[in-house]
C-alpha cells in the first residue's frame, strides 16, 4: 500500500512537473516564432536580442542557436555566427546544414582577414563542406559553395577547376539549372566566355527564372556587350514583370550612352512604380537620368535630374562629381 501511495505520488509529480514546463516551452516557441518574424523583416538586432534570452534560457534548443548564428550572420558578425554553428554541428554531427552554415561563416570570415589569418581558417571551410557534401548527396548549396571555393582558391592551397566541375556536373544531376548556371560561373570566371554564355543561355531555356536572366545580363556587362545585356533585360521583364529591370535597363543606357531615350522610359517607369522591394532607391535612378540628359546635351534636365539625387542621398560623392560634370556642359 506504501509503495502504491508512493507510485501516485510520483506519477502526480511527473504531471506537475510537465504541466510547470508547458507554459515555459510554450513562451520559448512563441518567441522563436517572433525572432523568425523579425529575420523575415530583415530587423536582425531585434532578432539578435529575442535570441540572446531564448539561447540564454534553454541552452539545447537547437532551432534557437540556429537562428540565433543566422541574425549574426545577416549583421556580418561571423566570429559570433562560428560560435553558434560551432554549437549545433558538435550537437548533431550527422546535420550536414550544420556543418553547411558552418562552413559558410568560417569562408566569410576569411574574405575579411589579412591572407595570412584566412589561409589558416580555408582548411576548416573545405572540411565543413565536404562533410556537408557526404553527409547529404542533395545538399544543393554545399554543392555551389564547393564549386565556388575550389574555383577562387589558389592552385598551390587546393583551388581545381577540375573539382569545381565535379560538383557542377553533381549539380545538374539534382537540378539541370543549377548545372547549368554552376558551369556558367565557371567558365566566366576561367575567362572562357563562348562557353559561359552558352551555358547561361540553357539555363535560361531550361528554367527561365528572373536569376538565369540576370547572370547572362551581368555576364553581358562585364564582357562589354551591353546591347546583348539590355536584350537580355527586357526578354526578362516581358516573362517576369520586375520593375527593377526598368532601373537595370536603363543604368546599362545611361553607362554605355546607348539606346537613351530606351533608358530614359525605363527609369522614369522605375520611379512611378517604385516601392521598397526594388532595392535601389530612387536617388540612383535621379543620377541615371542626369547621366542620359548629359549624354545629349540636356543640361538644364541634367542639373534638375543630379540635384533630385543628391536632395535623396546627399552623401554619396558620385552624383557631387556628376553635377560637376553637367555643369561644365
Amino acid at each position: 500500500m506504501k509503495d502504491y501511495i508512493c507510485e501516485i505520488n510520483l506519477n502526480s509529480m511527473r504531471k506537475f512537473i510537465v504541466l510547470i514546463m508547458l507554459p515555459l516551452f510554450g513562451f520559448s516557441q512563441h518567441n522563436i516564432g517572433k525572432a523568425e518574424a523579425l529575420l523575415m523583416q530583415k530587423k536582425y538586432v531585434s532578432a539578435e536580442n529575442v535570441l540572446q534570452l531564448i539561447v540564454k534560457e534553454h541552452p539545447e534548443n537547437l532551432k534557437a542557436i540556429e537562428l540565433f548564428g543566422d541574425a549574426y550572420g545577416y549583421q556580418q558578425k561571423w566570429d559570433d555566427a562560428i560560435t553558434q554553428y560551432k554549437k549545433l554541428v558538435q550537437a548533431k554531427p550527422l546535420e550536414a546544414n550544420y556543418h553547411y552554415k558552418y562552413g559558410g561563416a568560417l569562408g566569410m570570415k576569411a574574405l575579411q582577414v589579412n591572407k595570412f589569418i584566412a589561409l589558416t581558417i580555408i582548411g576548416d571551410v573545405k572540411e565543413a563542406f565536404l562533410t556537408a557534401a557526404k553527409l547529404d548527396a542533395k545538399h544543393i548549396n554545399t554543392r555551389w559553395a564547393l564549386v565556388e571555393l575550389y574555383m577562387q582558391l589558389p592552385v598551390v592551397v587546393g583551388g581545381s577547376q577540375t573539382k569545381s566541375l565535379q560538383y557542377a556536373n553533381e549539380l545538374e544531376a539534382l537540378s539541370k539549372v543549377d548545372g547549368y548556371l554552376a558551369k556558367g560561373y565557371i567558365y566566366e570566371y576561367d575567362d572562357k566566355p563562348e562557353l559561359a554564355e552558352k551555358y547561361y543561355k540553357l539555363a535560361i531555356t531550361e528554367g527561365g527564372s528572373f536569376t538565369c536572366y540576370q547572370k547572362l545580363s551581368s555576364f553581358y556587362e562585364s564582357n562589354n556587350a551591353p546591347e546583348k545585356a539590355v536584350a537580355t533585360m527586357e526578354a526578362s521583364q516581358e516573362k517576369h514583370q520586375r520593375n527593377a529591370l526598368h532601373y537595370q535597363i536603363g543604368k546599362v543606357a545611361a553607362e554605355y550612352n546607348i539606346q537613351l531615350a530606351k533608358g530614359e522610359q525605363c527609369l522614369q517607369k522605375y520611379i512611378e512604380n517604385y516601392s521598397a522591394e526594388d532595392g535601389v532607391p530612387i536617388a540612383w535612378a535621379n543620377y541615371r537620368l542626369a547621366q542620359i540628359y548629359k549624354h545629349q546635351k540636356q543640361k538644364e534636365k541634367a542639373l534638375q535630374a543630379i540635384v533630385l539625387a543628391i536632395s535623396e542621398l546627399p552623401e554619396i560623392e558620385v552624383f557631387k562629381e556628376e553635377k560637376l560634370e553637367i555643369n561644365q556642359l
